[in-house]
């Protein structure tokens, strides 16, 4: 079965007995040891393993080709026992698996199959980033079972989530739900997408920025009840399907709560529902520790950035996109700052996360706590520095600026692409471009961009048609370190792990002042800003890809093409 050419010798009675010596006295795993002692790559080491042991092997291309037999040997099982039941294109059964030094395993797995198999072996990476892929959509879809009716009844209370909670759920619409928002808590997503189409259901993660389709349910129906059980725990009204509802709740997972923010839009299939995940100890687990070097801005941008934070008053904005990192941009910036001194207050819609030592406060329209009515009493509440979670409108720019005209530091954002639109979304608002540009000290825009991963990353060659599609000349892209992640267990087969926040940063100086009180075109802004030293997101998006620490590809997804 293994298409790779790969120079194929056998491992010695020796260096097994050195590896076996090795493993017994660190208590690691032997194939772990033997691999590292070897000095081989993974794919002649897997090939040399193989002959050994006389097993046919496959190489991560070959074991995307085969088809899985999740009956025989079920997800869970397989990624406990690190192996797979699956059929080649002839209709073979064959046993996947990477410890040939596992005694028990083929005993195991004949009991578990009840019929004959034919043994491979694969490298334990590339099968962990096989079940990786998997994971989601096994867990998800491993909960449509008959169940026996009813539902958990609604209540303020967050309820709880485990395994164990979901398994004894009577009833199946109930155990989908859960098991679909503890997979999407485990997998790190950031939004739950559960959108009907004309088949049924189709369950999405949002995680590290992307969309990424992990399970699809048949059936109108069952769509129909998932969407009812969303809103039944949000609190919203089940019978509306005609016009958009927004709500929230929360669940308990291992010993802490978190919020979910719920969207329900009507759709000409029936409804989708978006779930954004707002677990507010995120970052409180890392208490003060977190600052702004952990998000991975380069250091120009952070030096420039905490001197705008540690003026003695002004507005601070930070600007960008949906799911940007503004917020938590901000938080690092109180987290700094903030040394018991200063009386801090924030006004957020929601409260994402919370802060020690600063009063927050959440947003509330149903009870008429607007951003604006909220900044009000808060200006009445001796604030020395105040965080508003985002300017929409008119009345609260007014009030954030007169609050930093008048001794406060405020931090806030703004939806925009960039700096220079930001000036133009204030002006559409009718702000007063004197009191603006009087009041403001600096504006930031950022992008989250993926990075490889580092324990698969290796070096990359794009093509022609890419390089042209993403402005780079071929003698620019000489001076490129250009990698790309292969995929592996560590980053669950996705070739990036983590994401660094890029950063566009306009300081005003009187020259850019004057431009923008006179009203003049974003183009001669642009100008001065370039005189100044303003750095494009796009100029920061390239420079990663020169260090090899993204790919052309992914910079294209965040950044526009200069």
């Amino acid at each position: 079965m293994n298409e790779t050419a790969v120079s194929v010798s056998r491992f010695s009675p020796e260096q097994l007995s050195a590896a076996r010596r090795e493993a017994d006295a660190s208590g690691r795993p032997l194939l772990t040891v033997l691999e590292e002692q070897s000095g081989l790559p993974a794919m002649a080491f897997l090939a040399t393993l193989a002959a050994t042991f006389r097993y046919d092997w496959v190489d991560i291309n070959a074991l995307y080709r085969l088809q899985p037999q999740w009956e025989l040997i079920p997800f869970a099982r397989a990624a406990q026992r690190e192996c797979l039941a699956m059929t080649d294109a002839e209709g073979r059964l064959r046993l996947v698996f990477a410890d040939p030094f596992d005694a028990g395993l083929l005993a195991w797995a004949e009991n578990q199959v009840g019929r004959p198999f034919s043994p491979c072996l694969a490298h334990r990476a590339d099968l962990a980033v096989y079940l990786s892929r998997h994971e989601e959509t096994m867990h998800a879809m491993d909960t449509v079972m008959p169940g026996r009716g009813g539902g958990a009844a609604a209540g303020e209370a967050a309820e709880d989530l485990s395994l164990r909670v979901i398994s004894e759920d009577t009833s199946e619409v109930v155990r989908l739900v859960h098991s679909i928002i503890y997979d999407g808590l485990k997998a790190g997503a950031s939004d739950v997408h559960l959108e009907t189409d004309v088949n049924g259901l189709v369950v999405k993660y949002r995680i590290d920025g992307v969309l990424n389709q992990v399970g699809a349910m048949a059936g109108q129906e069952l769509a129909e009840q998932v969407i009812s059980r969303i809103k039944v725990m949000s609190e919203l009204d089940i019978a509306e399907r005609r016009i958009p509802q927004d709500g929230r709740f929360k669940v308990a997972m291992r010993g802490r709560e978190v919020d979910f923010r719920v969207s329900i839009m009507p759709s000409i299939f029936g409804e989708d529902a978006v779930l954004r995940i707002l677990d507010r100890r995120t970052l409180g687990t890392q208490g003060q520790g977190l600052s702004l070097d952990a998000l991975g801005f380069d250091p120009e941008s952070i030096a420039n950035f905490r001197r705008l934070i540690h003026e003695p008053y002004g507005m601070v904005l930070v600007t960008g996109p949906t799911g940007s990192g503004k917020t938590t941009t901000l938080y690092a910036a109180v987290c700094e700052i903030n040394q018991g001194q200063d009386k801090f207050i924030t006004i957020e819609d929601p409260v994402e996360y919370q802060l020690s030592g600063v009063l927050q406060i959440q947003v509330n329209e149903k009870k008429g706590l607007t951003f604006a009515r909220g900044l009000r009493s808060i200006l009445r509440h001796d604030p020395d520095k105040i965080l508003v979670g985002e300017i929409r409108d008119s009345e609260t720019a007014q009030i954030a600026i007169q609050a930093a005209l008048t001794g406060h530091l405020v931090f806030t954002t703004v939806h925009a692409n960039n700096v220079f639109d930001v000036i133009g979304r204030f002006m559409h608002m009718g702000v007063d471009p004197y009191s603006f540009v009087s009041a403001l000290n600096g504006i930031m825009a950022q992008r989250l961009v993926r990075v490889n991963c580092p324990h698969c990353s290796r070096p990359d060659r794009p093509s022609p048609q890419l390089l042209a599609d993403s402005g780079i000349s071929p003698d620019q892209a000489a001076e490129f370190n250009f990698r790309h992640g292969r995929g592996c267990g560590e980053c669950r087969g996705s070739g990036f792990k983590g994401r660094k926040a890029i950063a566009e940063m306009l300081n005003l100086n009187d020259e850019i002042r004057e431009l923008i009180i006179a009203r003049e075109p974003a183009r001669r802004i642009k100008e001065a800003a370039r005189r100044s030293g303003t750095r494009y997101l796009r100029e920061a998006a390239v420079d990663l890809v020169k260090k090899g620490e993204t790919t052309l590809q992914e910079i294209n997804r965040v950044t526009f093409v200069a």
